[in-house]
């Protein structure tokens, strides 16, 4: 199905493929299964190579993404993570909840950005920057910040990877994991140091 889909994308002018980026890239906030990063690439790659551009797949695959992030975060600031979890189950689990929760009490806006980069929290981000109420612009920067960096990666695979298509396939596959693992190690790295901090407060009162 995502073979056929994928023909169909290369049928269309420039214009309406950096629409459907957009709008993938948009659901993905409210669908995380959606194969988002392979259309997004799949999609920059046919732009590079015809009458598009990478840059204009970019952003236009940014824009959709933080546009659905910003209503996601105005969803949660006024259901709260409750209403949330009752209506989304698969989006907002009690377990992908807690870690949020947790980075976010520790190390502010800098867990949002990295939290968008680890699978089965990131899509729960922007409603929870909503249900506790941080900063729209504050919460929206920093999502952005993070789409610029993942999509741009993709984007420059893509743009790089000259007529193998496999190669690009690969290269996110890999990148993607380097990203996640990346993420995940920083923000245990970043516990250690907060947990290492507690204990010397400690040990000094």
């Amino acid at each position: 199905m995502l073979q056929s889909f994928l023909q169909w994308l290369a049928a269309w002018p420039p214009a309406v493929l950096y629409l459907v980026l957009a709008l993938f890239a948009a659901l993905e906030n409210v669908f995380p299964p959606l194969p988002t990063d392979t259309v997004v690439a799949f999609g920059t790659w046919l732009a590079a190579r015809g009458e598009g551009s990478a840059l204009g797949a970019f952003l236009g695959t940014c824009v959709g993404n933080v546009a659905g992030a910003a209503a996601m975060y105005e969803v949660g600031r006024r259901h709260g993570t409750t209403w949330m979890r009752r209506k989304f189950p698969r989006l907002a689990d009690e377990q992908g909840e807690a870690r949020l929760r947790t980075l976010y009490s520790r190390y502010g806006l800098a867990a949002l950005v990295l939290s968008r980069f680890i699978p089965g929290v990131r899509a729960l981000v922007p409603p929870f920057a909503g249900a506790l109420r941080v900063p729209a612009l504050s919460a929206i920067a920093a999502m952005a910040l993070a789409s610029a960096v993942w999509y741009g990666l993709i984007a420059y695979l893509a743009w790089r990877a000259g007529s193998n298509w496999d190669a690009v396939t690969r290269m996110i596959a890999r990148s993607g994991r380097i990203v996640t693992v990346s993420a995940v190690a920083v923000a245990l790295l970043a516990a250690l140091v907060w947990l290492l901090h507690q204990r010397r407060e400690r040990a000094r009162s």
